[in-house]
């Protein structure tokens, strides 16, 4: 082989290999800038900050995060004000079977919830529930026609599937609250650190009315990410909580009520009867 005959191999062997290993760096950076993107979006949920007001408040939520878009977008949101209803087409059987749990409390900056122990559930229709934690709002997220109450409770349920169902129970202002008490006198002292007390029980079944009447409707979570395909189930009857108690929820974590959202093409039934179980 002839040196100018060499030298044109070599030139095309460079511009072979040169164009392969220019693909190859090609797709490596895009395959890093995907994989940058991916764990961006992925992080969003963890790093969006969200209030109760201002810039990052509840009018806002739908724009801090791709995450929280349904908040924004979302027909089926929650809460409601609950006014118009239809009984329901046929008796609707509750079943409440809790247990009393070790006391695990956190603040998690948005409200005091209590985490509870496996083993207590709520069968709606046959179908059961594991009852997994319950928490607090003030004023109540729920409107009872237009008139909020100081305080509402969610119980948060979830099943087999991961499908939510969480009990609502409205608090009104009159005598001190037994249940309440106890979990207010072993409130933590840091933000976002769970509190352990294994030597304190809390009974969920002692924060709840008499269940003779709900109201139900298919909702989403009343906080980000606003997931929908939540059945709601709002208690007729309402707990009492003193003045004291109120006052001391809202000095540890202030106003934290997401406000009414439109029922839309949604319609909320009122249960005929329902079935309570020890």
């Amino acid at each position: 082989m002839t040196e100018t005959a060499k030298n044109r191999f070599r030139l095309k062997s460079f511009g072979l290999h040169g164009f392969i290993l220019l693909v190859t760096l090609t797709v490596l950076a895009g395959s890093g800038f995907a994989g940058d993107k991916e764990a961006e979006h992925a992080n969003d949920h963890h790093t969006a900050h969200w209030t109760y007001e201002g810039d990052n408040g509840p009018g806002h939520w739908g724009e801090l995060s791709p995450a929280f878009v349904i908040c924004k977008t979302g027909r089926h949101q929650s809460p409601v004000d609950i006014k118009e209803s239809k009984k329901a087409d046929k008796e609707i059987a509750y079943k409440v079977d809790y247990k009393a749990s070790p006391l695990k409390i956190i603040n998690n900056g948005h409200t005091i919830q209590v985490n509870y122990a496996p083993g207590s559930t709520i069968a709606i229709n046959g179908k059961t529930y594991q009852l997994i934690q319950f928490h607090f709002h003030h004023p109540s997220e729920h409107t009872f026609t237009g008139k909020d109450y100081p305080m509402e409770l969610h119980l948060v349920h979830k099943n087999d599937k991961g499908e939510l169902a969480v009990v609502g129970v409205f608090m009104s202002e009159g005598k001190e609250n037994a249940a309440i008490k106890t979990i207010w006198d072993n409130l933590p002292d840091k933000v976002n650190v769970e509190k352990s007390v294994p030597s304190v029980n809390i009974d969920a079944s002692e924060l709840l009315p008499e269940m003779d009447s709900l109201f139900i409707y298919s909702g989403s979570l009343t906080t980000p990410p606003c997931s929908e395909d939540v059945s709601w189930n709002i208690v007729r009857s309402h707990i009492e909580v003193s003045k004291a108690q109120i006052d001391k929820f809202t000095s540890v974590v202030g106003k934290n009520a997401r406000p009414v959202q439109p029922l839309n093409d949604r319609q909320l039934q009122e249960s005929k009867k329902t079935v309570t179980a020890p």
